[in-house]
């Protein structure tokens, strides 16, 4: 294995594997290095991979629709088809509750409506008459459960929802980094794991490389930070963090996985619920169970990791709360005795928004801040940043004159300012996982 390559991308989860993609498509030598053992054992193990569009910005509504194509056409995206198996999109549809928090999806639907995205809008009726499991009750603002008001209704009904048909899953997304990883390998992209980087090296006032555990040097004019929840450690080897306005941190994360009612088909006939009123997610999950997230409400407290290499990964207090939040909306949810699911980290921006942008040292690039809602643009990513490089490494000032490109199949024009470390925080963001 050589030591020299055109670009370095450090992680091999989803978004990195997808921006060693691109780049080996545009015949550049591009080598992605992980610590672990194989790609998409990281964070992206631990993704709930839900594809959906709703959000509050058109930015980010663009991104997922452009997004939602790619997984769509996954087998001739990546114009190769894995040995080992391919990852299916799972359309479920996605049902969001209309909170006073969240404007009542006001900025949302605006959003969807600039990207023409179909919706259709429910009363508390039209969602019982649709989706029968669901409890109509309004219970938020969310509280904890040693709260005397926790469980009871605090009105009649919620204020409806939006049902969003074209939002699913992709049903392994561990599996689909591997799929990622054999495409990319067949055009010259390698992979080299259980390297962990130490250093980044400079030269000449720019990036020149990185240096492993093991005193391994690899030469790379450019080297894109994608490390997840390790994202702030390699910016700190780099020397960046003074210049960016936008920060990230590692932040805990519980999700948990309840069997679903009895007596109904919830696999093949269940929905993803993003559910403000309640602050949790949640969609279904193999083996007739139900897949719970937090949406992070004020009332709970987040625990942000200063080691992620170092934390504790049992399931807490926050497990059983999450559980018995969603029992208040759907209709005989059990609470098993025995908790189930999965601890992980996100890798959590100051605003909840990615930042996908150059650095002020020359020939080093960041996507980070992903964790929790952009899974499903990883697609999409690999082409921006790709775009990126490409712009700035021919001496464009994308800090003073944003780079912009055409998305392929929404054919928007993507500002990639939008995600600038630079930029104020978005007051327009949920400031949760919602983004």
């Amino acid at each position: 294995m050589r030591n020299a390559y055109d670009g370095i991308v450090i992680g091999a989860g989803i978004i990195g594997a997808c921006i060693g993609f691109e780049l080996a498509k545009r015949g550049k030598r591009v080598l992605n290095i992980d610590k672990l053992a194989g790609a998409g054992l990281g964070s992206t193990a631990g993704s709930c991979a839900v594809i959906r569009l709703h959000y509050s910005t058109p930015e980010g509504v663009a991104m997922a629709r452009e997004g939602y194509y790619y997984w769509l056409d996954w087998p001739k995206y990546l114009g190769t088809v894995d040995p080992t198996g391919m990852v299916k999109y799972i359309n479920t549809g996605c049902l969001v509750i209309k909170t006073e928090k969240n404007n009542h999806l006001k900025h949302v639907t605006a959003s969807l409506d600039a990207l023409n995205v179909v919706y259709e809008e429910l009363d508390a009726e039209g969602i019982r008459k649709r989706f029968p499991l669901v409890d109509t009750k309004q219970y938020g603002p969310p509280t904890l459960p040693d709260d005397p008001r926790f469980g009871q209704p605090t009105g009649d009904a919620i204020a409806g929802a939006i049902y969003v048909p074209e939002s699913g899953l992709i049903s392994d997304p561990k599996q689909s980094v591997h799929n990622v990883q054999v495409a990319g390998e067949n055009l010259g992209g390698e992979y080299r794991f259980k390297a962990q980087v130490t250093e980044i090296l400079k030269k000449g006032g720019r990036c020149a490389g990185v240096k492993l555990s093991d005193g391994t040097e690899i030469e790379a004019p450019v080297v894109i930070n994608v490390a997840g929840p390790h994202s702030f450690q390699i910016n700190q080897m780099a020397g960046v963090l003074d210049d960016m306005n936008i920060k990230t941190k590692p932040l805990k994360q519980e999700v948990c996985h309840v069997p679903a009612p009895e007596g109904f088909d919830y696999q093949n006939l269940g929905t993803i619920i993003s559910d403000g009123d309640i602050g949790c997610y949640s969609r279904p999950e193999l083996g007739d169970n139900i897949l719970i997230g937090s949406e992070d409400p004020e009332c709970d407290t987040l625990e942000y990791i200063a080691d992620p290499d170092h934390y504790d990964t049992n399931f807490t207090q926050q497990w059983t709360t999450q559980v018995m939040r969603e029992a208040q909306r759907i209709k005989g949810l059990r609470i098993p005795n025995q908790a189930s699911g999965l601890v992980d980290l996100y890798d959590a921006s100051d605003d909840w928004l990615p930042i996908y942008d150059k650095s002020n040292l020359p020939g080093f690039y960041m996507a980070v801040g992903t964790s929790g809602n952009q899974y499903k643009n990883a697609p999409v990513v690999g082409v921006l940043m790709s775009e990126l490089i490409e712009a700035c490494e021919s001496g464009h000032d994308h800090d003073r004159d944003p780079v912009q490109f055409t998305m392929h199949y929404t054919k928007r024009a993507c500002d990639i300012g939008f995600f600038s470390r630079l930029r104020e925080i978005n007051p327009d963001s949920s400031f949760s996982v919602i983004g």
